[in-house]
């Protein structure tokens, strides 16, 4: 169900400007309450405990929008590889109770709401200095080659660089592109022709490959591979 695949989620399905979302004590709670009877139980098959958590994700991103189905994406090999998600593990290790659960599933999606509006407030800051939709050719490779870097690194370190790390942090400069106003097609390609198969999983990229990386995301910018 592609629709609660977080591997899949596109920057206009989680961009928090279109997506205000506010949780306070009381309604953290309430949707505690919504979410302990969806837990499964023990006699869960252990291979499809992944798949037993989709009645919480359909709930959350019933109630939220597409952008909730990140909620379980924890860093390594989790519900599902390579994520930010520190508070959830798996469904196989976190779920225990319905009343411990319930309110550490609520955790996990504030920490995934928390790392989203962090990376808008970076692409806000790495976006080029009066650059517009349209006039990549005019922007100084440097502030495109920062950015790279700086994404790069900041999801090498969220994810530590775990198992299929390399997919989010394809995707968040993806994000970034879309933030920018470059259509999805044009960032895809923009993206896999500077990074793809540059990492693996379990292996933190070192200053060269980084380097490397973003040298090659700004060249294709304009059009030059």
């Amino acid at each position: 169900m592609s629709e609660l695949w977080a591997r899949t989620l596109t920057w206009a399905e989680v961009d928090p400007s279109r997506h205000p979302f506010e949780l306070d004590e009381d309604a953290a709670k309430t949707l505690a309450g919504l979410v302990a009877p969806l837990l499964p139980g023990p006699e869960a098959i252990e291979e499809l405990w992944w798949r037993s958590m989709d009645p919480v994700t359909e709930l959350l991103v019933n109630r939220y929008g597409r952008w909730a189905c990140g909620w379980n994406w924890s860093a390594g090999e989790g519900d599902i590889d390579g994520g930010v998600v520190d508070v959830w593990c798996c469904a196989r290790d976190s779920v225990t109770t319905p009343d411990a659960t319930a309110p550490l599933a609520v955790a996990a999606l504030l920490e995934w709401r928390d790392w989203i509006e962090d990376l808008a407030e970076r692409f806000s800051v790495l976006t080029p200095p009066s650059y517009s939709a349209g006039s990549l050719s005019a922007v100084d490779p440097w502030h495109w080659e920062r950015a790279c870097t700086r994404l790069v690194t900041v999801v090498a370190d969220r994810t530590r660089a775990e198992s299929g790390w390399y997919g989010h942090c394809e995707q968040v400069l993806r994000w970034f592109l879309a933030y920018n106003g470059i259509d999805e097609e044009r960032g895809r390609e923009i993206v896999e022709n500077a990074v793809g198969g540059l990492f693996g999983s379990w292996i933190a990229p070192d200053v060269v490959l980084i380097d490397k990386a973003s040298s090659r995301f700004a060249r294709t910018m304009d059009g030059n591979r």
